[in-house]
């Protein structure tokens, strides 16, 4: 499953920078551009390194805290593409799988987050 989301995350941040060069050029597209690619292609920096991290037995706390920062970012990024899709810049078509991907990230992440969350609060009270 973690290799599964270190490269979905990293397949998802080079449509973003795609995507992004795809934007108009003026003011609004810029502006967009710029949010979008820092946040798109930022999702996969704390999975990698949180992944790495994990497996090279850092603390639990840091990687549960790496892992909330990607979802944040999986988060932004799904704000950028809807607003993005809302201003009608790009036609619909072609962000519709970037959206779905997103969202289905942020799902992903977030389950992580929980399970992590859950154990290390259950192995608090033992």
């Amino acid at each position: 499953m973690y290799q599964d989301i270190k490269d979905r995350t990293f397949n998802f941040g080079l449509r973003i920078i795609n995507l992004s060069v795809k934007l108009p050029n003026n003011t609004a597209g810029y502006v967009l551009g710029k949010q979008i690619l820092r946040s798109g292609a930022s999702v996969g920096v704390p999975t990698y390194v949180g992944i790495e991290e994990a497996v090279a037995a850092f603390s639990k706390d840091d990687y549960i805290y790496k892992m909330s920062v990607a979802l944040k970012e999986a988060r932004e990024t799904h704000y950028w593409l809807r607003l993005i899709d809302g201003s009608k810049m790009i036609e619909r078509k072609r962000l519709e799988d970037l959206i779905i991907e997103a969202e289905e990230i942020k799902k992903i992440l977030g389950a992580i987050v929980s399970k992590l969350r859950g154990k290390s609060k259950n192995q608090i009270k033992k």
